[in-house]
């Protein structure tokens, strides 16, 4: 036996041990079932889910911190001295405009006002009877039976008494005031505070104390100061028309309240650099409430055409903002962006990105560039 013939009946003995074993096949197909292990090795695709790039009209807005205040403030004094009989409210009670709220005891008022009533007739009684004594005395000088002396203090006599009736009358007047302020009504429609004074108090006219202090909140005012650098543009699109302001209250679910703005200061204020605005809301179901901090949107204007992404989609990394691109291939693109402005969750992209181009919304921490994806259920187009 030659030595090439012993190599293949080694040969032949090495395969017959194998197909033994159950891997003859495996050896004999080798190629083919390596290409097929190595295809299943790859990454599965990630799930994400995307969302179009929308095209539209996108307003201009300033943001800033604002302060509740209310439309009108008034602190409730006596306008009369007296003793507190009867009070009608409680602590934050709402208001209506001429409600009762205090009475002063009015007995001593009344007294002086029926006093004041008779000095009154009494006053009137003696001037029609001054007037018509200088009248008889008019006619007795046309007829020479009486000096001019003797007329002119008859005349005056007359002046007198008119001047004192007049007087009886103020003090009669002054006096009805008087028991009129001893009941003491609201001037306005509002709330109330602390009720300062209970029933058996004595109180002062005008005392430095007020009763209550009552706030108008419908309306309300909301006040806010946006940088200098922005005051020419404001001004401007004032000029063209009122600008809407919308307050944003921090209950997340809450929707905004949309009031317009109605003042610019005269002045900017040096310390800060800013200008300071007030805007003026119907606060019809009262959601504001004054000394409360709110967010403030004003609006200037339109931009026609903007590019709209959710904020939520737009990533941030050594080189910048990007977001990761999905295209018909199902690969996920690193597209570097640049962010105009945020409004609200809404991105508007100045370059980077067209219309209906989708970009991954959810997802992207698991993706890098050439990643193979698979979709989830979509988003809704837009922001």
């Amino acid at each position: 036996m030659t030595l090439s013939s012993r190599s293949i009946l080694a040969v032949a003995a090495v395969v017959a041990v194998l197909a033994a074993a159950g891997l003859g096949t495996y050896l004999i197909t080798d190629g083919r079932a390596l290409e097929g292990r190595k295809a299943q090795k790859g990454p599965p695709p990630v799930p994400v889910t995307v969302v179009a790039v929308a095209q539209q009209t996108m307003p201009i807005r300033l943001q800033a911190i604002g302060n509740v205040e209310a439309f009108s403030t008034v602190a409730i004094k006596a306008r009369v001295d007296g003793q507190i009989d009867r009070v009608t409210v409680r602590d934050g009670d709402p208001v209506k405009k001429g409600a009762l709220l205090f009475r002063v005891d009015p007995r001593p008022y009344e007294a002086a006002l029926r006093q004041a009533e008779a000095n009154a007739l009494r006053d009137a009684a003696a001037r029609d009877q001054a007037r018509s004594q200088e009248r008889r005395y008019q006619d007795l000088l046309d007829k020479n039976f009486v000096s001019k002396e003797a007329y002119a203090q008859i005349r005056t006599n007359a002046e007198t008494a008119e001047a004192t009736a007049r007087a009886s009358q103020a003090a009669l007047e002054n006096s009805r005031l008087n028991l009129e302020y001893c009941t003491i009504r609201s001037p306005l429609d509002g709330y109330i505070g602390k009720v300062l004074l209970q029933a058996g108090n004595l109180v002062k006219a005008n005392d430095v104390n007020p009763l209550l202090v009552i706030n108008q909140v419908r309306p309300v005012y909301v006040n806010f100061a946006v940088p200098e650098q922005n005051l020419t543009e404001v001004r401007k699109y004032m000029d063209a028309g009122p600008l809407q302001v919308a307050v944003l209250l921090p209950d997340p679910g809450a929707a905004p309240i949309d009031g317009r703005l109605i003042f610019i200061d005269n002045a900017v204020d040096p310390s800060t650099g800013t200008i300071r605005m007030r805007a003026q809301f119907d606060n019809a179901d009262v959601k504001l409430w004054p000394g409360q901090f709110v967010n403030v949107s004003l609006r200037l204007y339109e931009q026609e055409n903007a590019l709209v992404i959710p904020a939520s989609a737009v990533q941030t990394g050594p080189e910048g903002q990007y977001v990761y691109v999905i295209g018909d291939d199902l690969v996920a693109e690193l597209r570097r962006i640049s962010v105009q402005r945020s409004d609200g969750e809404r991105a508007i992209v100045a370059r980077g990105l067209a219309k209906g181009e989708r970009v991954v919304l959810r997802g992207q921490l698991r993706l890098g560039p050439k990643t193979k994806v698979q979709l989830a259920k979509p988003a809704a187009d837009g922001a």
